[in-house]
């Protein structure tokens, strides 16, 4: 590659060491990378604009900070050169590494050079002809790591050694070793309590009522985890038991001191969504360290629990069925069944109703008709505001359905950061390792367990991207003043129709509603 080329680049190198890479030696390093691709840039007399460094993230998916960062640049013309040590520092899939080289980067006028591999996008060379065998190779070569890493781990597992991330409640890490597990006093006594009520008879529902009426502290209250979630957070500061969490400890095999693994997995090297393994494929070894319950009571317990029942299907859907939700707390509003006394209908923040005794909120007890009528009789007046407005200003009756793009991508926003703080918080353990401020063990517990948390939301983030990727710019013109007029027009609007129209509605605690409309132009009438 002669530089012959007098255009004026904005130089972005851009750095990228797995933790399987660094298995490969110094020649890998971020260190090696940087120096040596800053000399190359000299070297052809360009100036480096940024330096981008993803230290500690996969090939397979290009949900790395730093690379997000580097796109956010080639977006606003900070950055038209992207400078790496070789293909695979760009990505190791196949599929989005080619996409990346043969339609983003020259759709942006962006000139991309792998420089071990004689990749120049500048230039028709036989290092670009080769560039999609390589990406494939990369590919392979991931698919391999992953398959040796999975190997490695069933092989751990089957010895009875944990190689999980946060160990569940009761139990914590060795301190003297990673891959076994010994009773936390911190959390060891309450899941003994649970047992021990169960085998009084109690059910999951009734020990729920008790931990929570003795302040007995939810996972969440120990670890001090806020749950991000919406409405949980609540939960997480009022120490309110979850009957689902009791039902789970209750039938962890794991609490009798055998090893239970392998319950989840990912899809594939290339997927980190995670799902539920079938009982037969879990792997269990005996007696690997203390139980918190003896094996007998344990199978106790298996015969009292309540079998789970089939709930009646619900013989009626009313009108805004699904679409209610709480104001106080987001929840959702339950309808009532029509009291038998007067055959009237009331609404109820379900919420409340689970957990009516710690005043969380309120009951949210209105009358259901009155509040359906309320809700038709204000859409209708806000269609007709709509389309009168729309024919005094001659607009276009077409619309855009409003997709929750936005929401999404603020989302997502807010995922990115949390994942740079975590990643923020492994370079500062790291850095307390290298100075002797803390063990070994301690820095491979604590970055075992952000390591997960990093993993967790970089799948979040994957979910994120591919909704807006496969979504975005896809909204459907759709004649609504056609669907309003009809709606207008309708004696007695049917559900599907409010449906079509309605997104959601919260419910005030002083009965003020707030209605929420598919397409966006309504949301401000």
């Amino acid at each position: 590659m002669n530089n012959v080329i007098t255009k004026d680049y904005k130089v972005a190198i851009y750095i990228r060491l797995s933790r399987e890479d660094e298995k490969q030696g110094e020649s890998e390093s971020i260190t090696n990378q940087r120096e040596f691709l800053k000399s190359w840039v000299s070297e052809q007399g360009y100036e480096i604009s940024d330096i981008y460094v993803d230290d500690g993230f996969s090939g397979t998916n290009f949900n790395r900070p730093s690379f997000q960062r580097m796109l956010n640049d080639i977006e606003t013309g900070k950055i038209n050169m992207v400078v790496t040590k070789d293909m695979s520092r760009l990505g190791r899939d196949y599929i989005g590494t080619g996409e990346f080289i043969e339609k983003y980067f020259p759709a942006k006028k962006v000139r991309y050079v792998a420089v071990t591999d004689g990749i120049d996008t500048e230039y028709d060379s036989s290092g670009n002809d080769m560039a999609p065998f390589k990406a494939v190779f990369n590919d392979m070569y991931a698919k391999d790591i992953s398959k040796k890493i999975r190997v490695a781990l069933r092989t751990k597992q089957k010895q009875g050694l944990w190689v999980g991330g946060c160990p569940p409640l009761g139990y914590m890490i060795d301190p003297n070793d990673k891959n076994h597990l010994v009773p936390d006093p911190e959390e060891d006594y309450i899941v003994k309590k649970l047992f021990s009520l169960a085998l009084e008879g109690k059910t999951p529902y009734q020990i729920r009522l008790i931990l929570t009426e003795e302040n007995i502290p939810t996972r969440a209250m120990i670890k001090g985890k806020v749950n991000n979630r919406i409405n949980h957070a609540i939960e997480s500061k009022s120490g309110i038991w979850n009957q689902k969490t009791i039902k789970g400890i209750l039938t962890n095999e794991l609490y009798t001191g055998n090893m239970v693994q392998n319950r989840r997995s990912k899809v594939n090297y290339k997927i980190k969504k995670v799902v539920n393994n079938r009982k037969e494929d879990w792997i269990i070894v005996e007696n690997t360290h203390e139980a918190l319950v003896s094996k007998n009571d344990f199978q106790t317990v298996q015969k009292m629990l309540p079998k789970t029942s089939i709930r009646c299907e619900k013989k009626i859907y009313r009108l805004l069925d699904g679409i209610l939700f709480c104001y106080e707390c987001k929840h959702r509003l339950g309808i009532c069944n029509p009291r038998k006394s007067d055959g009237r209908t009331y609404t109820v923040c379900n919420y409340y109703r689970m957990n009516s005794k710690y005043n969380v909120c309120t009951s949210h007890g209105f009358n259901y008709d009155y509040l359906e009528q309320v809700v038709i009789n204000t859409i209708k007046n806000i269609a007709l505001n709509y389309l009168n407005e729309q024919e005094l200003l001659k607009e276009a009756s077409k619309l855009k359905f409003e997709n929750p793009i936005e929401k999404i991508k603020h989302e997502l926003n807010m995922l990115k950061e949390k994942q740079e703080n975590k990643i923020s918080n492994l370079d500062k353990i790291y850095m307390d390792k290298i100075e002797n401020k803390i063990s070994e063990d301690m820095y491979n517990r604590i970055s075992a367990k952000l390591y997960k948390e990093i993993d967790d939301i970089k799948w979040e983030i994957s979910e994120k991207e591919k909704y807006i990727e496969e979504n975005n710019g896809t909204e459907q013109e759709i004649d609504y003043k056609n669907l309003l007029e009809e709606f207008i027009s309708m004696k007695e609007p049917s559900r599907e129709m409010i449906l079509r129209l309605v997104d959601r509605i919260d419910v005030h605690a002083d009965k003020q509603l707030d209605i929420y409309f598919n397409f966006k132009e309504l949301n401000n009438f």
